[in-house]
């Protein structure tokens, strides 16, 4: 991950004109560069400009201040992966500053703006889960708890929505096993998903087809007591 920020930064030293021998610019003047490629949208030459303020001043007050504005202005480019290097640059040079919630929720949303990417998945997810969970309980009380406790919601039912998907193919294949394991951890694990109710529902089902009467009439007890006027309640024989 050093080797590829590393890459980046000569990179960007490179796109903006010259070597870094060659750019003699004071903070201010690379800061107000960067700002202004900022404002008018580009980006990517606003990226560079930051990073190469917090790597040629990397003692300055502002070297928190730039990482954080590079990765801001590479979330809006769309280059998450870019995002989250310099966030993770961020966290472990300035692991106690103020605006380590802030940090934490543009990771998150780094990873969470990729998880339609199928290509990505299932890591994206899993990934987004965690950093906003842990952005909750590090900083319950700051201004983007609220946002990522939303985001969290989101994303365990995505993800047991997944779960679901796979559980229901091994009852077709009578995967008895894994059906179980997986309607469990849906049971166990994403109690507030949507996709709680049909897991016990199903859950029934496979208990009923493995013989086990005493298993399935738990699981229908409990789809009973929790979801009374849900539809997979309704269901039931």
């Amino acid at each position: 991950m050093r080797k590829l920020l590393a890459l980046g930064l000569v990179i960007a030293l490179c796109a903006c004109g010259g070597s870094s021998v060659e750019d003699e610019r004071t903070l201010p003047e690379i800061y107000e560069a960067a700002y202004t490629q900022f404002n008018k949208g580009n980006y990517e030459n606003a990226s560079a400009e930051f990073i190469k303020a917090e790597s040629n001043f990397p003692a300055s007050p502002w070297a928190s201040d730039a990482l954080i504005m590079a990765a801001y202005s590479q979330y809006l480019k769309g280059d998450f992966p870019g995002a989250l290097l310099t966030t993770d640059r961020f966290m472990r040079f300035h692991p106690g500053h103020k605006d380590v919630p802030y940090v934490l929720y543009l990771r998150g949303m780094s990873y969470y703006r990729q998880v339609s990417d199928v290509r990505r998945e299932p890591g994206m997810s899993a990934f987004a889960l965690q950093v906003f969970m842990q952005l909750v309980d590090r900083f319950p009380n700051s201004e983007y708890a609220e946002n990522a406790r939303n985001k969290i919601l989101i994303l365990k039912n995505y993800i047991a929505g997944k779960v679901m998907y796979s559980a229901r193919r091994d009852m077709q294949k009578e995967n008895w096993t894994s059906a179980i394991s997986r309607l469990q951890s849906i049971v166990s694990g994403a109690q507030e998903t949507v996709m709680t109710p049909e897991a016990l529902f199903r859950l029934t089902e496979v208990y009923t087809a493995i013989g086990m009467p005493e298993q399935a009439e738990g699981y229908t007890k409990m789809l009973r007591l929790n979801f009374p006027e849900n539809e997979w309640t309704k269901k039931l024989k």
